[in-house]
């Protein structure tokens, strides 16, 4: 389960690149301290930002509120990424994803979902949705120059690490060189002690061991 700026993110195409005079960012959160921070925190690192306190004023921003449908706001910037808080009145940040993806002009633009709520539920849906990225908050400064990074195409991507799957050892024991060796026989003498010390007196029968007992040697005690 993600923790408190942990990041998930579902897989991009390589050769989304931008430059960094292009980068444009518009954030959403209804709480104006979040929206002041991340704003503060976006500016810090270099990226032009608007700022909209809900769903509805970034539906009207982008013009996907039925007046016009471009890929730029109403002041002609163009948006590269969408940062946009999850609970929100009026439209939640999941309502807001939806539309976004649903629009020819603007479902290609990354959204990012910011929430302080670890919901794991509300996290799949959200990346199943078209999500880039889902952040629990706080937003660090690590987090933005992350975003910032993963946004100019200059974040590595992981290699796969592939797993080799082993399969069990087949022998042909039609071949007599991988046939197995007979069990070895008693010695007469081995087999005579055996027997004395299973009809020994002083042996007590043993209970049968459980299944899931431990092997572990008893602790003697000291006393």
């Amino acid at each position: 389960m993600a923790t408190a700026g942990e990041v998930l993110r579902r897989n991009v195409p390589e050769s989304f690149e931008l430059s960094e005079k292009e980068l444009h960012v518009l954030a959403v959160d209804d709480s104006i301290i979040d929206r002041k921070v991340i704003e503060k925190l976006l500016k810090i690192s270099c990226c032009k930002v608007t700022a909209v306190e809900s769903g509805t004023r970034a539906l009207q921003y982008l013009g996907l509120d039925g007046e016009k449908k471009s890929s730029v706001g109403f002041d002609g910037m163009k948006v590269n990424l969408i940062i946009t808080d999850y609970s929100m009145p009026g439209m939640t940040g999941y309502e807001l994803l939806k539309k976004i993806k649903e629009s020819s002009a603007f479902r290609e633009v990354p959204v990012v979902i910011m929430s302080s709520e670890n919901i794991l539920t509300r996290i799949d849906r959200c990346l199943e949705e078209g999500a880039e990225e889902f952040i629990v908050k706080p937003v660090k400064l690590s987090d933005v120059n992350r975003l910032k990074n993963f946004m100019m195409g200059g974040e590595r991507k992981e290699k796969g690490v592939k797993k080799v799957q082993k399969r069990p050892l087949q022998v042909d024991y039609n071949n007599s060189s991988s046939a197995p060796s007979p069990l070895p026989q008693l010695s007469p003498s081995f087999a005579c002690n055996l027997a004395s010390l299973h009809s020994s007196p002083s042996s007590s029968p043993s209970s049968p061991l459980p299944r899931c007992a431990s092997k572990r040697p008893r602790l003697h005690s000291m006393d």
